[in-house]
């Protein structure tokens, strides 16, 4: 197509578009424009299916509802191109630039292309993937846009606004996707393994079976989203809002922890004590959550919302509780024997001894001590937590922060206190060393 061609035919879409006589509307199907200055060009409802647009300059063009269906943008320049409702299905656009680009409702899914040969009658199918591998879409507006199976591999995404986009089965590895607005998003199913969402917004976002393996998640909002069956290895979760509720597990988790509300409301006459030992539930929020007597022994229960839980007389040796927040907690008579509490938030927690009652509901005169042997609790926030009588020999308190801590009458034989902070922390005698 030469250049003259294409700007006659550029001038009579203008004018159909403005309803003007000699005009007509833009037929560039399969057309072959490589390398062309189509900046800031009007081609809303144009035909361009299967065309040539690669290495293109569209920046600032107006391409709303136009037909892009399998339309080739390889490396094209997109920036701050309207794309609203466009049909860009099976489209090519590895390494394009889109930056501030309006893509809300546009539909970046594969699609089937009809094609000769082969087949019955001469005809065939091919299913063509989107390749949006690579494209820059940094500060792009993607609402509701419908990229759902597309191979989004190494993209930047950094600061767009994807709420309410559909990314089902869509793979996103290694894709930069700070500050991304994904709100309400459907990630059911992709695969977003090495991916980095630091600070982005996941609120009430569908990350239900999503490969999340390795991911960057620091201090992303999390709040709502549904994870159930979510691959989580090696994410890096720090400061998230990354909240699990109970509904998110399987379904012996949910009976459980139900059969033990039973349990404690009606004072052990129905349902039966929790037995979660080994169980995965890394991230779960059980926030004020009674749980006392349970049996979470080798629990996973990394990053898990536990602020003023009941724990009382739980067996919960051995578990893995690395950054989980326990803050105003009581544990006080638990098992904490040889648990892994790095990083976790225990301020204000009671974790001391419990009083005895028989029988008949009064106390017994006997102490029950919680115990924290061999715990690593390395780098752990334990700000005017209560270790009253705990047994805490061999505990790792590396860096810990034990301002204001109580740690009187506890047994701190062997206990690591290097780099930890102890300014107005109570602390029994030294333990005799002849003893």
């Amino acid at each position: 197509m030469t250049p003259h061609e294409l700007v006659a035919i550029l001038e009579k879409h203008e004018r159909w578009l403005k309803k003007r006589t000699g005009g007509s509307r833009a037929n560039l199907t399969m057309a072959n424009m490589e390398g062309s200055n189509l900046s800031g060009v009007d081609l809303t409802q144009g035909k361009l299916s299967g065309a040539n647009l690669s290495h293109c300059d569209l920046s600032n063009a107006n391409l709303s509802n136009a037909d892009l269906f399998a339309a080739h943008l390889t490396k094209a320049d997109l920036s701050g191109c309207n794309l609203y409702r466009a049909d860009l299905r099976g489209a090519h656009m590895r390494g394009a630039k889109l930056k501030r680009a309006i893509l809300k409702e546009a539909d970046l899914r594969g699609g089937a292309l009809l094609y000769g040969g082969g087949g019955k009658g001469g005809k065939g199918v091919d299913f063509i993937r989107s390749d949006l591998s690579g494209s820059d879409f940094d500060d792009a507006s993607l609402n509701n846009a419908n990229m759902s199976g597309a191979d989004l591999t190494d993209a930047t995404m950094n600061g767009a606004d994807c709420e309410g986009a559909l990314l089902t089965g869509a793979t996103l590895m290694r894709a930069v996707m700070k500050s991304c607005n994904l709100t309400n998003a459907d990630l059911r199913g992709s695969n977003l393994s090495g991916v980095n969402l630091q600070g982005a917004v996941l609120r009430n976002a569908n990350l239900s079976g999503a490969m999340l393996a390795g991911a960057n998640l620091r201090n992303a909002d999390l709040q709502g989203a549904k994870l159930e069956g979510a691959d989580l290895a090696g994410a890096d979760t720090t400061g998230a809002n990354l909240a699990r509720s109970a509904e998110n597990f399987s379904v012996q988790i949910q009976q459980a922890l139900h059969n033990h509300y039973t349990w404690i409301n009606t004072g052990g006459a129905m349902g039966s004590r929790a037995d979660l030992a080994g169980a995965d539930m890394t991230h779960i929020d059980l926030s004020g959550v009674n749980l006392s007597g349970a049996n979470l022994k080798q629990a996973n229960l990394t990053g898990a919302k536990m602020r003023e839980c009941l724990l009382i007389m739980c067996d919960i040796s051995e578990a893995v509780l690395s950054g989980a927040d326990f803050t105003g907690a009581i544990l006080d008579g638990a098992n904490l024997r040889g648990a892994n509490l790095q990083g976790a938030r225990l301020d204000g927690a009671g974790i001391g001894w419990v009083d005895i009652k028989g029988q008949d509901g009064k106390p017994t005169g006997r102490l029950w001590a919680a115990n924290l042997t061999s715990c690593n609790l390395n780098g752990a926030s334990c700000v005017r937590t209560n270790l009253r009588g705990a047994n805490l020999s061999d505990c790792d308190f590396s860096d810990a922060d034990l301002t204001g801590a109580i740690l009187s009458d506890a047994n701190i034989r062997d206990t690591r206190f290097t780099g930890a902070n102890l300014t107005g922390a109570s602390l029994p005698p030294p333990p005799d060393i002849d003893d």
